[in-house]
């Protein structure tokens, strides 16, 4: 006798689709969330793209910060470029309301939801998922399930209980750390990205506003990059550089996995979404809408599974291969990308950057990146192109 069908851990933006589209299908659906409120603390910049967001919901102005038109990419010696982005809009969340506004849906659509319920252990017999153990405000609970849905994160624990190897090698692992603050100069429909080893080793700075006066300030660094250097303190200078008078409302700091996806993503009983399988784009380690494309799949398929009577590895085996499909194969290459972009010097960026700030601004476009990328370094610019243009909204 189960308590569910289906055990979704984790409330973030992948969880909470996944619930939804379980409980959509008529599955009995619980999601448990280990903090105390959905969507809090905001753990990443908080950006999207708005073409990929309407595959699932309409936009709701309540939670858009700020609607992005326009990318200026900094290089290292300050040769700035400003691009119009190509999608049609780049949108700036607040995540606590966003994240809250899809656990709702879930919760519409029939899903139970319990918050300060942290999972710490698996069922498991036979080889065979069944359910977890958790801690809810301090009462030791267990709920069996048909299936459970891994959605806990970068720093998950589901997969490993069950026996995956998730571990992250440290060159697909990022080290950021993010202020949101206020007080701030920042024009509202430009993200700005700043590179170079002085002030991200392997990574880059970014700055996205979030309404008059406010925005998300953070830095990313990769590899090697992450022993020697503590984001915490670069990103500290340059906010004493650029931004004086800024007042420092939240901070966050986190690792970022920028590795191909989780060789293995499902099995008994059990499917891994989101960071807790390596899902972000290796790129930009933004994971917003790929998390909830395997959100949407996993619950599709855990709807189809337990109506066919097999919840076995087996009977999974369509979620793996319409992940790949949708999402994984181009994160195959955007990894590929991610490891190009690494190995530009200082100097590689400055050239390219000072040959395109010299075109007038109406021909300075993404076709003429590319261009002039593929003339210089056809294989390694043209990586660095492509991270610039889109892969940074997803």
């Amino acid at each position: 006798m189960t308590d569910f069908d289906v055990i979704v851990v984790g409330g973030g933006p992948a969880g909470s689709i996944a619930a939804y589209e379980a409980a959509k299908a008529g599955l009995k659906t619980i999601l448990l969330e280990k903090d105390r409120d959905i969507g809090y603390p905001v753990r990443c910049a908080e950006a999207v793209g708005e073409d990929g967001l309407k595959k699932f919901m309409d936009t709701d102005p309540q939670w858009v910060a700020a609607t992005i038109k326009y990318a200026r990419l900094i290089s290292p010696n300050d040769t700035s470029l400003r691009l119009p982005l190509p999608i049609e809009n780049g949108l700036i969340l607040h995540r606590r309301l966003f994240d809250f506004a899809l656990a709702q849906r879930a919760a519409m659509a029939g899903a139970e939801v319990q918050t300060k319920a942290y999972v710490d252990g698996l069922i498991i017999s036979d080889g065979q998922v069944g359910g977890v153990n958790y801690q809810y405000f301090g009462e030791r609970r267990s709920l069996r399930a048909k299936i459970v849905i891994g959605a806990d994160g970068v720093e998950s624990r589901i997969g490993r209980m069950a026996g995956l190897r998730t571990a992250l090698k440290l060159s697909d692992t990022g080290s950021a750390y993010q202020v949101s603050v206020a007080n701030v100069d920042v024009e509202q429909d430009v993200i700005e990205f700043y590179f170079g080893q002085n002030r991200a080793p392997s990574g880059y700075l970014w700055i996205f506003p979030k309404g008059e006066g406010m925005a998300n300030i953070g830095l990313g660094v990769v590899g090697k990059g992450v022993r020697d250097v503590i984001a915490k303190d670069l990103l500290d200078k340059f906010l004493t550089d650029r931004f004086p008078k800024a007042a420092v409302l939240t901070a966050v700091a986190g690792g970022i996995p920028l590795a191909k996806t989780l060789k293995k993503i499902s099995t008994n009983g059990l499917m891994l979404i989101g960071d807790a399988a390596r899902m972000a784009n290796p790129v930009s380690g933004g994971g917003i809408i790929s998390g909830m494309i395997a959100g949407r799949i996993a619950g599709q398929v855990a709807a189809e599974a337990i109506g066919a009577g097999d919840v076995s590895e087996q009977g999974l085996k369509e979620f793996p291969a319409r992940w790949h499909k949708e999402v994984g194969r181009t994160y195959d290459i955007a990894h590929r990308i991610s490891n190009s972009i690494r190995e530009i010097t200082d100097e590689q960026f400055d050239k390219m950057a000072w040959e395109l700030k010299a075109l007038p601004p109406e021909k300075l476009n993404l076709r003429r990146v590319f261009t002039t990328a593929a003339k210089h370094k056809p294989k390694i610019l043209l990586d660095v192109t492509r991270a610039f243009a889109g892969l940074i909204m997803q």
